[in-house]
């Protein structure tokens, strides 16, 4: 099924309407072909005097048809009305298609975002945000391009020739035939240009959401091509992407004007035969004068329309090249949220344990090797090492955020892979180190972790945060507006709010990844405090790059490049690992846990 097919698709909803437009288009027609009949009837009986057809003169009034001014009059009358009518019936044709093509527009940005959310994390990790973004908004304009711009004035052309090539078969065989000469050459024409043009297209889509991608990443990170007075620099690597992006614009629209002036050329040459073979029949009395202005008329009806799609052809090449990109992520595999033979996990105690897990990102690129441990209810377990060692990978396996290349992991002795995912991930709270702030206020943003939650749910899991004193001294306290990714507040008060968003969730299983690394020391404690009171609750997994985080962890994982080198508690681990020895020792100073190289410095210095 071609992209044309695929996106006429999502005018399935919408049959009636799209019968109602169809209606109207038959309507308009019909309307159209009755427009140039009032202007023969003036020239040819009017003015000329020739008698009127039989089937008119019965429908005149004597008192009309015994004046010429009157029948002049009601002539133009007719005509008028005719005309009126056919605006009135255009404008609301006009109004319908724009309508439901608007409505699947937005049908499709739904189903886009909806299929861009199941996408394994993986999809956008290696995606550009940009890149989706540009997807999501410019390319899913394709429906209202293709449908507006291309399917609906295609039919309403085809329907226009076929109806008025009826009418000129009926008024001169010769001139009917004539107008089907530049048929074969718009069709030649049309197979010509549309070869490369699509491909052109796609070409200037691509550059365009790169050059998009190019201004997202300046402005994400202004604060640092500022601290590093690289304007000028971000500012050259925009221009470049541009001019790459002008370029590729400027060949496809020379191409689109090359189009355009082809088909017009056709168009006229055209009418050009028409009028002079017209003009000559004319002449031998085998045509009126009025019978010639009707053929001349419906020419235009037909060639406009073809004119103005050729015009518009770069917009619909344009279009057909956004609905590949567009059924391109619809064709990715997203993940299994509500698998029907999945496993409730509503209920579950929180029973952690990796059997023999591996994961690899990359064929080249193994991340944890044959990882094995088990955090149970009621234990904190932190999970060390230095920078790389696969630590937020162990992190992100459990709710299924990626899925391991070997090995298993069970909740309460069920692999993950059985459970529904939705439902999974529901028993799941994550904090991580950097928190995603969402527009709205603060409550709205705590509340994110159980949205039926109550204003007190709220200020109680504020206050487990050590984030509610903050809060109240604020002039709108919870009702505090948030700016875009938080970044009014500091990195601690961001961490905060994120911390009560994982409590108020109230999930068995709680994973942290370093939760507490932007916030002083007063306030870890008192965070720390209320995490030792909840820690019966639940299952408590740490990414730790601390040392006073790991202090009161039950048990210790030591990674090294994705082994598991050794497990137990800090005392335990002092004596027999040397890593951990090492870089506690790190810590002791003040730097962090995962620094690889002051570790190895260490390392190296001792005998």
């Amino acid at each position: 099924m071609n992209v044309v097919a695929w996106t006429l698709g999502f005018l399935r909803p919408y049959r009636r309407q799209t019968a109602a437009i169809v209606a109207l288009s038959i309507v308009e027609v019909g309307l159209a072909a009755l427009a140039p009949w009032p202007l023969k009837l003036i020239v040819d009986h009017v003015l000329i005097g020739l008698p009127f057809p039989d089937a008119l003169a019965v429908l005149t009034p004597s008192a009309i048809a015994g004046s010429a001014v009157a029948l002049l009059v009601a002539v133009v009358v007719v005509g008028l009305l005719v005309q009126i009518a056919g605006e009135v019936v255009r404008m609301v044709h006009t109004q319908m298609q724009v309508q439901v093509a608007q409505r699947v527009v937005y049908t499709l940005r739904g189903a886009l975002l909806s299929h861009l959310q199941a996408l394994p994390l993986r999809h956008h990790l290696l995606t550009p945000t940009a890149d989706s973004v540009y997807r999501l908004d410019a390319d899913a304009h394709c429906v209202d391009d293709l449908i507006i711009g291309g399917v609906f004035p295609l039919l309403m052309a085809g329907l226009k020739l076929s109806v008025m090539f009826i009418v000129l078969l009926y008024v001169d065989l010769t001139l009917a035939l004539l107008s089907l000469v530049v048929a074969p050459l718009l069709y030649v024409c049309l197979r010509f240009y549309s070869r490369t043009m699509v491909d052109r297209a796609e070409r200037v889509k691509a550059l365009e959401s790169t050059l998009i991608e190019r201004a997202f990443e300046i402005l994400s990170s202004v604060a640092a091509v500022k601290s590093f007075t690289r304007e000028r620099h971000e500012l050259g690597r925009f221009s470049r992407s541009g001019d790459d992006t002008m370029r590729a614009r400027l060949i496809l629209t020379w191409q689109e004007s090359l189009f355009s002036l082809a088909v017009t050329a056709i168009t006229l040459v055209g009418t050009a035969l028409v009028l002079i073979v017209g003009g000559m029949h004319v002449l031998d009395g085998s045509l009126t004068i009025g019978s010639l202005l009707v053929v001349i008329a419906y020419l235009a009806a037909v060639y406009d329309p073809l004119s103005a799609i050729a015009h518009s052809t770069g917009s619909l090449q344009q279009a057909v090249a956004s609905a590949r990109r567009v059924r391109g992520i619809f064709d990715l595999t997203p993940e299994t949220l509500d698998d029907p033979a999945g496993i409730d996990a509503s209920g579950i105690a929180g029973h952690v344990r990796f059997d023999a897990v591996s994961f690899t990102y990359e064929e080249s690129r193994r991340v944890l090797d044959s990882i094995s441990f088990e955090a149970r209810l009621g234990e904190m377990v932190a999970v060390v090492g230095l920078t790389g060692a696969g630590k937020t990978t162990i992190a992100n396996l459990i709710p299924r955020l990626f899925e391991p290349s070997a090995g298993r992991i069970l909740v309460d002795d069920v692999d993950v892979a059985r459970y529904r995912l939705t439902s999974l991930r529901q028993q799941i709270a994550v904090v991580p180190q950097q928190p995603v702030l969402f527009a709205g206020t603060i409550a709205d943003n705590i509340r994110y972790g159980r949205l039926d939650a109550s204003d007190a749910d709220v200020e109680s899991a504020a206050k487990d945060a050590h984030v509610h004193d903050f809060v109240t001294r604020l002039p709108e306290g919870y009702q505090t507006p948030v700016g875009e990714g938080g970044r009014t507040f500091s990195g601690g008060e961001r961490q905060r709010i994120g911390l009560a968003r994982a409590l108020l969730k109230a999930a068995p299983i709680l994973i942290l990844d370093e939760p507490t690394s932007a916030v002083d020391a007063i306030s870890e404690g008192a965070i720390f405090d209320t995490l030792r009171r909840l820690r019966p609750s639940h299952t408590t997994i740490v990414i730790a790059h601390r040392l006073s985080t790991i202090r009161d962890a039950t048990r210790i994982l030591v990674l090294d490049d994705g082994r598991l080198i050794a497990q137990g508690p800090h005392d335990d681990l002092i004596r027999t690992c040397a890593l951990y020895g090492q870089m506690c020792a790190r810590l002791s100073v003040g730097q962090s846990l995962d620094d690889e190289v002051a570790v190895d410095q260490l390392l190296r210095a001792t005998p």
